[in-house]
């Protein structure tokens, strides 16, 4: 049987009722965290979603738990008059795209030269299993110009966390 980590009392153990059923943590604790990072400078002219290296993967503990999908990294994009679109998948980038299909979840736009931009993504997510599932956050270029993360060596995370339903 699954543990319950509860904010409030620990790490404890499931106990079944008379029912047979087991106590469950009340809803809105986050039940556990997982972090990604990298510094690494990825980049893409494609204008279909690509993989940016940023994945985490987390296994509910009850198929009604939500995950809470948190994302921080920093944009830039070359070129003028173009704009590089950022999104989460659930799974691979063949996988369920969690923002809009054309433009995820946000897009830095350059008007000039190029520009840099902090991307932040929050997005609560209902799995409805408790099969491992795995976040891969993606971009795309708009115009075929490219588009980057960690241009210049700053670090972008993901953050899942499990939150009980």
């Amino acid at each position: 049987m699954a543990l319950i980590l509860n904010g409030d009392t620990g790490i404890t153990y499931p106990v079944a009722t008379a029912t047979g059923s087991a106590t469950q943590a009340s809803a809105g604790r986050v039940l556990q965290v997982v972090q990604a990072e990298t510094s690494t400078n990825t980049s893409t002219t494609s204008t279909s979603f690509v993989t940016t290296n940023l994945t985490a993967s987390i296994t509910p503990s009850s198929s009604s738990s939500k995950v809470l999908v948190t994302v921080s990294a920093e944009g830039y994009i070359q070129g003028a008059n173009t704009s590089g679109i950022y999104t989460v998948f659930r799974g691979t980038v063949a996988g369920t795209n969690l923002g809009n299909a054309t433009w995820g979840f946000t897009n830095l736009f350059s008007s000039a030269g190029g520009v840099t931009g902090a991307i932040s993504i929050n997005y609560l997510d209902s799995p409805s299993t408790t099969s491992s599932q795995t976040y891969t956050y993606a971009m795309r270029s708009e115009g075929g110009t490219t588009t980057h993360i960690n241009a210049n060596g700053q670090k972008s995370t993901i953050t899942l966390m499990e939150i009980s339903a």
